[in-house]
């Protein structure tokens, strides 16, 4: 145990931040016949950022630009460039090597609008080609919950803790329904949180759930116990703020604002299905095992997990100082 421990430590002290994994945003708009004012908008995380580079088209020519500028939470470049955009290709060099996205979006003078994920394993626009405006939020929704490990981890520790089938219902739909709740009412700008405390306090509840794992039944929370889904719930409302960080990051588009959101919401929960599914069927070949085997599995996994909740607990807070 002691071992895993460590691997689970090294391995999250790689990923320790969860969502910062969140897209970068290459916004292109047309301010006068082929011309764009150029946005290149990339999550950091105090110093640290990813070594991606935006290509644009081999004819494109850089008009003017500014100094950039940190925000604390995301590194903005802004420039202008002269060229058409109707061919070639636009590449995000050092994507590829990464475990984030970006998201490429071209407003035109006669208001069309080009948008698309790229991902590390298609890294390139192609400009001729024809871009579906929302679906890329899709996409973005899945990748958003299967790379955010702590967000893993908590649906994780839900499957272990709730045994029966229907209250384990119960408690992954409070956990879907409070967390859309406060992603909606974060992109739509009705509530605002500053990032990185709500990141330490998500970590905090897998903290908590891991603790719920690790002691003694009898020795549990007894609201926990008997409303597995209302902590799911309160919980939740943390998290769909953690998940917002993603859109906040690039923006939503104005005409497809419900579509995009609602895509965005059904891709996390497509990626929480998914977990969901492994975990039981994992559970079900683990019936085969003794039950002492299957305890020292079920306790060894639930320290990792507070290990890894406590490394990024200490490690959020420290940056949110």
């Amino acid at each position: 145990m002691k071992i895993g421990l460590c691997i689970l430590l090294a391995l999250v002290s790689s990923v320790s931040h969860g969502h910062e994994v969140r897209p970068a945003f290459l916004h292109l708009s047309e301010i006068e016949q082929d011309t764009f004012d150029v946005l290149w908008k990339q999550p950091v995380l105090g110093d640290r950022r990813l070594a991606l580079e935006p290509e644009l088209p081999t004819d494109c020519t850089t008009i003017s630009e500014t100094t950039p500028e940190h925000t604390g939470a995301a590194l903005l470049q802004r420039w202008r460039v002269a060229c058409s955009l109707d061919s070639g290709t636009i590449h995000i060099r050092g994507l590829s090597r990464t475990l984030t996205d970006v998201m490429v979006q071209i407003d035109r003078l006669d208001e069309s609008r080009t948008m698309e994920l790229l991902r590390a394993g298609s890294p390139t626009l192609d400009l001729e080609s024809t871009a579906p405006l929302a679906s890329g939020f899709l996409v973005l929704g899945v990748q958003h919950l299967l790379y955010g490990v702590d967000h893993i981890l908590f649906i994780i520790g839900l499957v272990l803790f709730v045994r029966s089938p229907w209250l384990l219902v119960k408690t992954v739909t409070a956990f879907t329904v409070a967390h859309s709740i406060t992603l909606a009412m974060s992109v739509l700008e009705l509530v605002k949180l500053p990032q990185q405390p709500v990141e330490a306090v998500i970590a905090l509840s897998i903290l908590f759930l891991a603790r719920e794992l690790v002691i003694p039944v009898a020795k549990r929370s007894r609201l926990t116990l008997a409303k597995p889904w209302l902590m799911a719930f309160a919980f939740g409302l943390l998290h769909g703020f953690g998940f917002a960080g993603a859109l906040i990051d690039i923006g939503l588009p104005n005409e497809q604002l419900a579509l995009s959101l609602l895509l965005f919401n059904v891709g996390i929960e497509a990626g929480q299905l998914l977990v969901i599914m492994i975990m039981l069927t994992l559970g079900v070949i683990g019936r085969y095992l003794s039950s002492a085997y299957q305890k020292v599995l079920g306790d060894g996994f639930a320290w990792m997990m507070g290990g890894a909740a406590a490394f990024w607990t200490i490690d959020r807070v420290l940056i949110a100082l």
